[in-house]
């Protein structure tokens, strides 16, 4: 019988999907975080169940073949990146392989036409977007970072690097500026103190920065001499207040105190120009959403005629990339600032054959379709983590829609939403895995289905 405390010597054999090892004695799995595949190691077992248990790893006896050095010094006990000790090689084989078994599994694929990952030639800095939870160590000094793994305890790190290196200047001016002037940073367990997080996003090819300041109260003491230190760093366009009095983890309010600059910032993607405001939804890693959508677009086939529908569209970002080469492009999402984003960058764009409409998708395509008839040639779904709604898929089957190019952030939906479009007639013509985000265990998937 494993005892908790007891320690171990195991191989680790496999991984889950989030990145933890898996490890058996006497055929009792054991779930490691930070054990790969193939290292040896003295585990100690931290909860025993009845069936498994999990251990902590005490000591590397063995290291994996696929074992790296981490760059970042925070690796451990940050819990931004799952995989830093893994070669990105093995990084993008364990995407792969993820997605993979998933539609083997959820899907009930017999097999599945995957094409090869798409990977990044440098893994490191590609983050466009940081939110840094702020607090105070124990000293009493104001501190920037991140949340341990599974935990609201901040590590310190004022330089991630899957972030710009502007974001360690930008969060010096703001915690010097606190240390100074005594402003407190928030406490979530009494609900007291006043700055909570900074939201910082740049602009990779304009090099615009947006600084916005979330804080738990409508006012921030001596604001303008924040401002002014920080509109003197290169590129500063935005900066902004966001009022979040709620004792919640969602990170943004929605009242927005606008301090100085532009509302908004501007970055592209391929050739297309899109507004950014801290509110928001666009994709943090700009190298590869130009190869994510570039490869929606090829999935899609347009040849220039089609009418297509774009659900979940946020601000327009695929809609836009397809409007290139379609001959309409309806784009839906449920809040309404995205929306008014979208209408903006069409316009700024000079694009006219796209049109957008608030609301759900499961509410809006099947309205417009009862109402108006006809069909779509193309249908595009960039669904939230919880996948498509049924009421969209049933829509697009009923609409005899040919083919549906699916983006997914979380293929083990996708992998029961290609189960249940199967019942319809549809099958997977071929799918692909973009690495999004290196030394995260996420992968964005892109499969196009077709109507038999």
């Amino acid at each position: 019988m494993i005892q908790k405390n007891e320690i171990y010597q195991i191989r680790i054999e496999d991984m889950t999907t989030e990145g933890d090892g898996i490890g058996k004695v006497d055929g009792y799995p054991l779930f490691v975080k930070g054990a790969l595949t193939g290292d040896l190691a003295e585990v100690k077992v931290i909860k025993a169940k009845k069936t498994y248990g999990y251990g902590r790893l005490v000591r590397l006896l063995e290291p994996s073949a696929f074992r790296v050095t981490p760059e970042c010094e925070a690796a451990g006990p940050c819990g931004g990146c799952q995989l830093q000790a893994m070669s990105y090689e093995e990084q993008l084989r364990f995407k792969e392989n993820k997605v993979r078994n998933n539609l083997l599994r959820i899907g009930k694929l017999e097999e599945v036409p995957m094409l090869p990952i798409i990977g990044m030639e440098d893994p490191f800095r590609y983050r466009n977007k940081a939110q840094f939870p702020i607090g105070t160590d124990k000293e009493g000094n104001p501190v920037a970072g991140f949340y341990a793994g599974r935990t609201h305890s901040i590590i310190p790190v004022r330089d991630c690097l899957l972030g710009v290196k502007e974001n360690q200047k930008i969060l010096d001016v703001i915690l010097g500026f606190m240390k100074e002037y005594g402003v407190t940073a928030y406490e979530e367990e009494k609900g007291t103190g006043l700055v909570r997080h900074v939201l910082i996003r740049y602009g990779f090819r304009t090099g615009e920065i947006m600084v916005c300041i979330v804080l738990n109260g409508k006012r921030l003491p001596h604001g303008e001499v924040l401002v002014d230190r920080l509109r003197k760093i290169d590129g500063m366009t935005s900066i902004s207040l966001n009022v979040n009095q709620k004792r919640t983890n969602v990170i943004l309010g929605t009242e927005m105190v606008y301090l100085w600059g532009a509302e908004f910032i501007t970055d592209f993607i391929g050739d297309v120009e899109f507004r950014i405001s801290p509110l928001s939804f666009y994709q943090v890693n700009p190298v590869q959403t130009r190869k994510l959508y570039e490869k929606a677009l090829e999935f899609a086939g347009l040849t220039g005629g089609e009418t297509v529908w774009d659900l979940y569209c946020g601000i327009g970002t695929i809609s836009l990339f397809l409007a290139q080469k379609a001959g309409k492009v309806y784009g839906v999402e449920i809040v309404p600032e995205a929306i008014e984003d979208a209408r903006i960058n069409a316009k700024i764009n000079g694009i006219g054959n796209a049109e957008f409409f608030v609301g759900k998708a499961e509410e809006v395509l099947p309205a417009y379709y009862e109402r108006n008839g006809g069909t779509a040639d193309v249908v595009v779904v960039d669904p939230p983590r919880k996948g498509c709604d049924r009421a969209v898929l049933d829509t697009i089957a009923r609409m005899k829609v040919g083919r549906v190019v699916y983006v997914s952030c979380d293929s083990a939906t996708l992998a029961r939403d290609v189960g249940y479009m199967r019942e319809y007639g549809y099958q997977v013509e071929r799918m692909q895995g973009c690495d999004m985000f290196p030394f995260t265990v996420h992968v964005e998937t892109v499969c196009l289905l077709c109507r038999k």
